[in-house]
């Protein structure tokens, strides 16, 4: 059995989400997917000198855990997986393969729930953003995202909630915290700066 067809994956995945994903989601995006998880997975990974398959799986993976999107808002990492299994044999993926990818989606449900270090590079990479100097970008994306689908909430109840968010989270490997831990901080001092201006 050849090696799986990664290009092949990546086109199929870009042209679905291209075309089927809600316009309305402006955080779980194409751009998400693709212009910051991806990035993100394959930066840790090199932190952490994954390679190999195990590089394969990861990004495989990331371009699958949000497709569920293209069906359901809520709930959707299982749908993700359901399209994993079915589309993964045609480009070369072995059951084992596909199971492990699998369970990377499932991992990135919140709360994020990873079982080993492959998942929590993924769950890491999906969050990557926490410690960006885009992260105030990319949560007004998310809070736009969540009222047009139909959420009744303020920004200063927006950064309320993100600040203990991001208050609360942790990132599981060490090399996810060596490189976002201080801009995390930091978006928690620029998010404690908006909610005093929000309150005066």
């Amino acid at each position: 059995m050849g090696e799986p067809d990664w290009e092949g994956v990546k086109a199929y995945v870009f042209a679905r989400l291209t075309h089927d994903l809600p316009l309305e989601l402006r955080y779980h995006s194409i751009r998400h997917t693709f212009a910051d998880v991806l990035p993100a997975v394959e930066r840790l990974a090199v932190l952490a000198g994954v390679t190999g398959d195990d590089l394969l799986l990861l990004r495989t993976a990331v371009l699958y855990h949000d497709m569920g999107y293209m069906e359901q808002y809520a709930n959707n990492e299982p749908v993700g997986v359901r399209i994993a299994q079915e589309t993964l044999p045609d480009f070369g993926y072995t059951p084992d393969q596909i199971e492990a990818v699998a369970r990377m989606i499932m991992a990135t449900q919140m709360p994020q729930a990873p079982q080993n270090f492959l998942e929590a590079l993924v769950c890491d990479a999906d969050l990557d953003s926490l410690g960006r100097e885009d992260y105030l970008d990319t949560s007004h994306d998310l809070h736009d995202e969540l009222i047009a689908y139909g959420a009744s909430i303020t920004l200063e109840e927006w950064y309320q909630r993100q600040l203990t968010f991001l208050s609360n989270h942790t990132y599981f490997t060490d090399v996810a915290r060596e490189l976002r831990n201080a801009g995390k901080q930091e978006n928690i001092r620029r998010l404690e700066a908006l909610l005093q201006t929000c309150q005066v």
